[in-house]
């Protein structure tokens, strides 16, 4: 393997926002918070990593933090062996644990970063198959809501392919790529305290009614014309019947938040499992929203990122 000390690859990757209310699993948008990482190969042995920013000293550095081990498991799908020496220097400004996308853009970062890498070993250009990432991305997430939004940018709406082979290594997820209504603003309400994804979905009932999934399935249809062409419709298509209500007590601030935005009609969802609150304004709706944070909240208005995983090869 034509590995090289000093090659070097540099990796941007966008926070998301997943579900929008009823899209649970399917549907992500791309916001324009962006975790940065430069990724070297090195002759040291061993993989190192720097962390600035967001989660700075409390996450690893080593090859447990996820973008290394994303990087590693990329490797293995790839059918190469990794680099015995990998330097890892991040620069995070996605909030962690709040339900923006976090642990994707460090997994897209990481599969990212490989392709790049092996691009940049054997042609010396950093190309990267954007679609082979969001299925190896979308495979170690468990599902593709957040890993095709910060993969691909704008809106996207994915699945899994119905023609899988089954002696694929990764399973194929089939992603569209939608673009949001110019007069939607995103306005993000980020609390202080952190929730787990696996704690958030604990408490999701393995059911659901027959009735409530035919009324989230014409939600999910009305979400997809309302973001992309009826922006005045966004309210009655951001309506959830699967997963806010069961996790209300989770994140009580939250759906606080979102009931108090919606009774003033702004749409307003919880962000992927929280408890970051998401609303999606129309006109003065952002005005009206920020006016309404709580106290200690952050308040961000990064507007949709245009485009998801962006790499480059860096000079040593």
């Amino acid at each position: 393997m034509p590995w090289r000390p000093g090659q070097r690859v540099s990796v941007s990757v966008p926070a998301s926002s997943a579900n929008l209310g009823p899209g649970f699993d399917c549907v992500g948008v791309g916001l324009e918070l962006r975790d940065q990482c430069e990724v070297t190969v090195s002759a040291t042995p061993g993989v190192r990593v720097a962390a600035d920013g967001e989660g700075a000293g409390s996450v690893p550095t080593d090859a447990r933090h996820l973008v290394a081990r994303s990087f590693l498991r990329a490797c293995e799908v790839l059918g190469v062996p990794a680099p015995s020496g990998l330097e890892l220097r991040c620069q995070n400004v996605v909030p962690h644990g709040r339900g923006l996308g976090s642990s994707a853009t460090a997994i897209v970062t990481g599969v990212g970063a490989a392709y790049a890498l092996l691009s940049v070993a054997t042609t010396g250009r950093p190309d990267v198959d954007h679609y082979a990432v969001n299925d190896l991305a979308a495979a170690r997430e468990g599902h593709p809501d957040n890993s095709s939004a910060s993969v691909f940018g704008q809106m996207t709406l994915s699945w899994l392919a119905d023609d899988q082979d089954p002696a694929a290594r990764v399973q194929r997820t089939t992603t569209v790529r939608l673009t949001p209504h110019p007069s939607i603003t995103p306005v993000v309400f980020v609390p202080e305290v952190q929730l787990s994804t696996a704690t958030a979905r604990s408490v999701l009932p393995s059911q659901v009614r027959l009735g409530d999934a035919a009324a989230n399935s014409a939600r999910v249809g009305l979400l997809v014309h309302a973001m992309t062409a009826a922006p005045e419709l966004l309210v009655p298509a951001t309506r959830d019947y699967l997963h806010q209500e069961p996790r209300r007590s989770s994140y009580a601030a939250s759906m606080a938040l979102v009931d108090e935005l919606r009774a003033a009609g702004v749409a307003a969802t919880i962000s992927g499992a929280g408890p970051s609150v998401l609303a999606l304004a129309v006109g003065d709706g952002a005005v009206v929203a920020a006016a309404k944070a709580p106290a200690g909240w952050r308040v961000l208005t990064p507007g949709f990122a245009s485009l998801g995983l962006r790499v480059e090869e860096s000079s040593a």
